[in-house]
């Protein structure tokens, strides 16, 4: 096995995902690893929504690819800096300067285009924050009531 734990049989993963207008562009060349669906108050506001889901690679294996001169980045709260882009308002990254997480890029999941199958049920942090107009007990699942 090389430095970077591969073989030629199992190659490092390499992820590409983008912006909704296209102009930004990103690759995670690691395995995903601690998948969530974050309910806290910034992301609901970052992403719209009930809940952003994220993945998270190590910092040295995120890069953008193009349109990195376009990314806006703003301080969420101190140590914390999330990343969009100023055309379609795409939420992209977040990454914290805090302990353990400073060796972590979080993206999300939402922008992908590579496809991205987790090993397990992405979890859920902040769910104490879940808004009550989501409805119904979290998490929802396959075949659990609410679900799609």
């Amino acid at each position: 096995m090389g430095p970077d734990n591969t073989t030629p049989s199992h190659p490092q993963p390499s992820y590409r995902g983008s912006c909704l207008c296209g102009a930004i562009h990103y690759e995670a060349r690691a395995e995903i690893k601690g998948a969530s669906h974050c309910h806290c108050g910034m992301c609901r506001k970052a992403h719209g929504a009930a809940f952003g889901s994220y993945g998270n690679v190590p910092v040295g294996s995120f890069s953008f690819t193009r349109g990195a001169d376009l990314v806006k980045h703003r301080a969420s709260s101190p140590g914390v800096t999330r990343s969009f882009c100023p055309e379609c308002g795409s939420p992209l990254t977040w990454h914290s300067e805090h302990g353990d997480a400073a060796a972590w890029m979080s993206f999300s999941l939402g922008t992908l285009d590579t496809p991205f199958v987790p090993a397990k049920a992405l979890r859920s942090i902040h769910a104490d924050s879940v808004p009550a107009w989501h409805g119904g007990e979290w998490p929802h699942g396959p075949g659990a009531a609410g679900s799609a």
